[in-house]
């Protein structure tokens, strides 16, 4: 299909469906393009890069993600990418003591009817890019970044940097925390630097120890750092990542990193952990980004969603997983629209979803601050009190997390 061609012009008359455009071709992106195109809608993905990919390492799948991608019809084929963890393990990366453990398997399961699982980035986006290639009512368009947008009363046109223009019933703003449809519609500047710098690296699982292969996604915590690994990758790959509280104030995103410089910076580190941070070779760094929320992300035939919308830090886990719920949601709410019904999907949707995903990113903020990097006494308070829950309740802090449905239908 000609991405030069006016694609609006393209609609056909024989059915409700509308013509979205989604800026942005990543995990969000992907997963709104294939909810609508599975409710009957044709969609246009413009993304900026030359090809569709997604960099970056290991990702944290709750089992409110699992029930998004079982709506979206790839929860199959992630899962047999997926390594299902079993147990979140915190530990005091000063004394190297365990503070607490979070079980995974059959209870936590039968408790958020869904499992816990880490993935490679690239495991979760190759079955939606799968997917979206193999569906009929989906282009998907590269070298094309999102400018700016203008509104009709009955359509949205997009510029592109390369100077192309497209057309369509709505646009999804889906690309990322520096998004330019955001820009345009919120107009609340640049990201807020969060002044954390976290250092990544994945490695061969044949160079970890035997007996440093925990099938557990593990957090050290210190004060002002942390470092966290599991394994990915089907279990071929062991993804470390370490973070630290270092008052960063320029955004770095994948710069690479000299190992002499990480080790030296996480100098604290002890025992297994430490071991395990001394393997990493390969080591990119990134300073954190978030963004206040805000209650309206929508105007008109405009809306934005994941990072776009609600950018959060990655102390709860959660980014991607929100990200999956709002293409669901979404898709729902388009379900059966006309083109004529855009405008007021679009802000039930803002709607239904700000709450939720505003209490995430300020949850995510919180835990960054009173659980990953307190010192001296605030940090042994923390220890008393993860200590003194149990299993029961550490299930019941996480529930309206973990085991939301927050979807529009009962059934796929």
């Amino acid at each position: 299909m000609n991405a030069n061609v006016n694609a609006h012009e393209r609609t056909t008359t024989s059915g409700p469906a509308t013509h979205a455009l989604v800026a942005g071709g990543g995990i969000g992106g992907l997963a709104a393009a294939l909810s609508l195109a599975r409710r009957g809608h044709r969609v246009t993905v413009l993304e900026r890069a030359e090809a569709f990919t997604e960099i970056g390492a290991g990702i944290q799948l709750a089992p409110n993600a699992f029930h998004a991608l079982d709506r979206l019809g790839v929860g199959p084929a992630v899962r047999e990418r997926a390594v299902f963890t079993a147990e979140l393990r915190f530990m005091d990366g000063v004394t190297g003591e365990t503070v607490a453990t979070l079980p995974l398997t059959e209870r936590y399961r039968r408790r958020f009817a869904g499992p816990y699982a880490v993935v490679h980035r690239a495991d979760l986006y190759q079955p939606l890019l799968s997917a979206c290639r193999a569906a009929d009512g989906i282009e998907l368009v590269t070298g094309a970044a999102v400018r700016a947008y203008a509104q009709q009363p009955s359509a949205v046109t997009v510029s592109t940097a390369d100077g192309r223009s497209f057309t369509g019933d709505l646009l999804v703003g889906a690309d990322g925390i520096r998004s330019a449809v955001r820009a345009q519609l919120v107009g609340d500047g640049a990201p807020r630097v969060c002044g954390h710098t976290i250092y990544r690296s994945v490695i061969p699982i044949g160079k970890v120890p035997e007996e440093l292969r925990w099938n557990a996604v593990t957090l050290w915590a210190g004060p002002r750092w942390h470092f966290v690994h599991y394994v990915i990758g089907g279990g071929k790959y062991l993804n470390l990542a370490a973070t630290l509280d270092d008052g960063a104030r320029e955004p770095v995103a994948g710069r690479p990193a000299p190992r002499d410089l990480v080790h030296e910076r996480f100098r604290e580190l002890r025992g297994p952990a430490r071991r395990l941070l001394h393997l990493g070779e390969e080591w990119r760094e990134w300073v954190l980004c978030d963004r206040d929320p805000v209650d309206v992300w929508t105007d008109g035939r405009v809306t934005l969603l994941g990072d776009a919308a609600h950018p959060m830090l990655q102390y709860a886990a959660q980014g991607a997983c929100q990200s999956l719920e709002d293409a669901v949601v979404l898709g729902e709410l388009l379900g059966d629209a006309t083109a004529d019904d855009v405008p007021a999907r679009l802000e039930k949707y803002n709607a239904e979803r700000r709450e939720r995903t505003a209490r995430t990113q300020l949850l995510a903020r919180e835990m960054g601050e009173r659980l990953y990097h307190p010192a001296g006494e605030a940090a042994r308070a923390r220890n008393a009190m993860l200590r003194s829950l149990g299993e029961h309740d550490l299930y019941e802090h996480m529930a309206w997390l973990h085991g939301a449905r927050p979807f529009c239908e009962e059934t796929a």
